[in-house]
């Protein structure tokens, strides 16, 4: 499997503080079966300044620790753009990082808030759309005002924007609110990936293949293997 939001960087948002930590989780995604992880850090200017320069390094370090331990798994750059103002002038300037590519348009993983959609977002969409970047909606299922109002996520769909839902709500262990949400968008046919976003060992680990299993429940086995194998690769360029 293919994990396209997981933050597994060490000392750079709010996952592991350490690079001990990060190996951890690599352990545990290997043994779920996840052999890929695209690095999602936060970009959240004045919260986590995070940029292509700052992620890079980090990851290098971490990409050579797996090796040195002989642990499977490969990682790749990402981030998580947390809608803003300033990332206006970070896309233009080369700042920010997508996490692969869908249709010929680079793939931007867009976070909106937790508690609601931000008046311009609709803007915001159709600006990168006219750019060639194509937005993966972060985890919609957890958006407050989007679990009160599920089809609030239609009007993305039909800007072309792509879903990622969070494993652990299809699961339930984001409450019932979120995992009813994240089932309704599986029914919906509305959801593209399915991801960990792990940040820890202990309540957020990077365990894919649970909320997979959920998914096939609902939609079949090979619908499921979409979400977490044919369009994470085609997303990341790598075999699924």
């Amino acid at each position: 499997m293919i994990d396209l939001h997981n933050h597994i960087l060490p000392g750079i948002d709010d996952g592991p503080a350490t690079l001990e930590e990060s190996l951890e989780l690599a352990l545990i995604a290997v043994e779920d079966g996840i052999q890929h992880i695209v690095a999602t850090p936060h970009v959240h200017p004045g919260r986590y300044d995070n940029q292509i320069a700052t992620i890079e390094p980090v990851l290098r370090n971490l990409q050579q620790a797996l090796k040195d331990r002989a642990i499977p798994l490969t990682i790749s750059l990402g981030g998580e753009i947390r809608i803003s103002t300033e990332i206006l002038t970070m896309i233009p300037s080369g700042q920010i990082p997508f996490i692969g590519q869908w249709n010929g348009c680079d793939v931007l993983l867009l976070e909106m808030p937790h508690s609601h959609i931000l008046p311009g977002t609709d803007k915001l969409i159709r600006w990168l759309k006219a750019r060639n970047i194509t937005p993966l909606i972060a985890h919609p299922e957890r958006n407050k005002e989007i679990m009160q109002s599920p089809d609030k996520l239609a009007p993305f769909i039909e800007e072309g924007c792509l879903v990622q839902l969070t494993a652990m709500s299809v699961t339930g262990e984001f409450g019932k609110q979120a995992e009813q949400c994240a089932k309704y968008f599986i029914e919906q046919g509305w959801t593209t990936i399915l991801a960990t976003d792990s940040h820890n060992r202990m309540h957020r680990p990077p365990v894919l293949s649970k909320g997979r299993d959920v998914a096939a429940s609902i939609i079949g086995e090979a619908e499921a293997d979409k979400l977490v194998r044919e369009n994470p690769s085609i997303i990341t360029g790598l075999p699924c």
